[in-house]
């Protein structure tokens, strides 16, 4: 057997992702490369490792327990890394984070200056729907999750990090055309939604409820870069988190349409499972947060009051 540590890695993630393709995007390669890769690997082995059914990536029962295997020496291997950066006196170790999308815009400028003051710390980060974060987290797989709507199921420790603002806006030209502020005028707009599971979702939804609105004419798109685009094409309004659109903003491209009730405030707060013990990682970066927030803010987020 000669199979190398690169291959065992490429490997697990077509495990756990059961696709060359998203295999490929998580580890930063292209198709190919994660394709030779495992032919490599399974060339080594007389039965196969995957299977290919109704053009479906499937696992073997033999690769899972290869996987298995690879896992524990894949593990060991880091941890000797992380003795040996240990010695030398560097922080080292995996900080494994899971994020709502609209933390994509918030979740990297909290992780900069840790990551580039901690060369030995890898980062996993993984950015989806409110619903998938909270099943990371109660699965205990996460060090971290970066929510703006508190699970109400879970006992969590957690860092405030900033202000979630939610405005209704549009195309300049819709906005104009809008003279009304009361709530209500929801319910006569095209509006344009998440999917079901995502956080800003469930408060539109929850905000509509609140004031007695029945939205007859809504869309609904699987992100908030879609959405953005939808309503950047004329498509219709969307209750969106400022975050997210502060060039399209300042650039005209949109407008905030004044509505009573609005902004929809929340906050990102970074959580934890209560008692869970942080690895030493994920406890630095947890003091990192702590005592640089404010800094980090002023630095960049100062545009954020303008609105």
């Amino acid at each position: 057997m000669n199979y190398t540590l690169h291959q065992l890695r490429i490997f697990l993630a077509v495990v756990r992702l059961e696709s060359i393709t998203k295999a490929a995007e998580a580890m930063h390669l292209t198709q190919p490369a994660v394709s030779i890769q495992l032919k490599n690997l399974q060339v080594q082995f007389d039965v196969p490792l995957t299977e290919v059914v109704g053009r479906k990536l499937h696992v073997t029962e033999f690769g899972h327990e290869f996987a298995q295997a690879a896992e524990r020496i894949t593990a060991e291997v880091d941890a000797i890394n992380e003795r040996m950066l240990a010695f030398k006196g560097q922080l080292s170790g995996k900080l494994r984070i899971s994020s709502v999308s609209t933390g994509k815009y918030v979740m990297p400028y909290f992780l900069t200056d840790f990551l580039s003051e901690n060369s030995g710390v890898e980062l996993l980060l993984d950015v989806t729907n409110k619903t998938q974060v909270v099943q990371h987290l109660e699965a205990n797989t996460i060090d971290f999750a970066l929510v703006s709507v508190l699970p109400e199921h879970l006992a969590v420790e957690s860092i405030e990090l900033l202000q979630n603002r939610l405005f209704l806006v549009s195309r300049p030209e819709m906005a104009e055309s809008i003279n009304e502020t009361t709530p209500d005028v929801l319910s006569r707009l095209p509006l344009i939604f998440r999917e079901k599971g995502s956080g800003t979702r469930y408060v539109m939804e929850k905000h509509c409820r609140l004031h007695g609105i029945q939205v007859a004419n809504k869309m609904e798109l699987t992100s908030n870069e879609a959405v953005k685009q939808a309503v950047l094409a004329g498509l219709g309004c969307s209750v969106m988190p400022l975050i997210g659109i502060g060039p399209e903003l300042q650039r005209g491209e949109l407008r905030i349409i004044p509505l009573q009730g609005l902004p929809i405030v929340s906050n990102w707060n970074l959580i934890w499972l209560k008692g869970k013990k942080l690895s030493p990682v994920a406890n630095a970066f947890a003091h990192t947060v702590r005592s640089q927030r404010t800094e980090i803010i002023g630095r960049s987020f100062s545009w954020y009051n303008n609105y």
